[in-house]
């Protein structure tokens, strides 16, 4: 069958066939439910759009009031110091705990006779970190020599007063 053969036959069959078919029941009522029950779920779905978006927006809220107050609970309450100011605090600090262990030891005898010249070298010691520090105050190695030089003359007088064999 070549193609003008078969178009010719189909236009026929179509053209046999009845224009009007009429269902075999009612399909308004099935029609009216399908409608009914679809306007339904997007009404409700509506509702939960909002109910939902509500709810991220209290939740966004929420992380942003919870990160803005952590920011400013790490912020440091005071500014911190740095260069000659902090070298001055820590002189400052230690002047008056090396003050207050000489006077809870005065009355004490030194186990030795020259912990005094030992004393003194070391504060020889910390003036030339000092100035040093006067040229780079932010040397992170030079302040924690300073700090080592300091703690050692604090030990330095708990040893010569009170030794550790004196103690129980």
């Amino acid at each position: 069958m070549n193609k003008r053969d078969f178009d010719k036959d189909l236009r026929v069959q179509i053209d046999a066939l009845s224009n009007e078919k009429q269902p075999e029941r009612d399909l308004w009522a099935g029609i009216e439910i399908a409608l009914a029950e679809e306007a339904a779920p997007n009404e409700q779905n509506k509702k939960n759009n909002t109910e939902s978006s509500f709810k991220m927006i209290a939740i966004a809220a929420s992380f942003a009031l919870v990160c803005v107050l952590s920011w400013f609970s790490l912020q440091p309450a005071t500014e911190q110091i740095t260069g000659q100011d902090l070298v001055a605090a820590l002189s400052s600090q230690h002047k008056a705990q090396k003050d207050a262990l000489l006077v809870k030891f005065q009355d004490q005898p030194a186990l030795t006779e020259n912990w005094q010249k030992q004393l003194t070298e070391l504060d020889e010691a910390a003036d030339a970190i000092k100035a040093a520090l006067k040229h780079d105050s932010n040397n992170i190695a030079l302040l924690k020599m300073l700090q080592n030089v300091h703690q050692q003359q604090i030990d330095l007088i708990e040893r010569v007063h009170s030794p550790k064999w004196r103690q129980i």
